[in-house]
């Protein structure tokens, strides 16, 4: 039986995680779906998940990808998929997946496709007002 080797790496603040192998029921499934737990719970938000050289993936595989999308979603964060191989594209299809996940050709075009804030951000001239009424108006005297 295959493993599943799971690497990450970033791009505009956006996780990457490349699998190779197979994601099928027992171990290599529930290695996807611990390690899409872990980075969520260090803080990760904008996950992609590149399955370019994922050699198979049966209905456990697909299960562990939705938890990882439900989790993310959960904890106001995105998980796209990026470089599916023809058989994931057709499982994707007949499973009707490609309603739920966004999908994208390229790993380029998936980062991209995450908002980006400004550097500069501030809070609007409200928000400051009312955080000043807040603490008594002693900014304003």
């Amino acid at each position: 039986m295959g493993d599943l080797n799971i690497t990450t790496h970033s791009a505009d603040g956006v996780t990457i995680i490349s699998l190779e192998g197979a994601i099928q029921l027992g171990e290599s499934s529930a290695k996807l779906h611990q390690n899409l737990k872990t980075l969520v719970d260090e803080g990760k938000r904008h996950l992609v998940i590149d399955l370019a050289k994922v050699t198979a993936i049966d209905s456990s595989g697909l299960g562990s990808l939705i938890a990882g999308y439900a989790t993310l979603e959960r904890n106001g964060g995105t998980l796209k998929l990026v470089n599916l191989s023809p058989r994931v594209t057709e499982l994707m299809t007949i499973t009707k997946l490609f309603t739920v996940f966004e999908i994208f050709d390229t790993e380029a075009e998936a980062v991209a496709s995450f908002e980006k804030l400004p550097e500069n951000t501030t809070q609007p001239l409200e928000a400051k007002t009312a955080e000043d009424a807040a603490k008594g108006k002693s900014s304003l005297l």
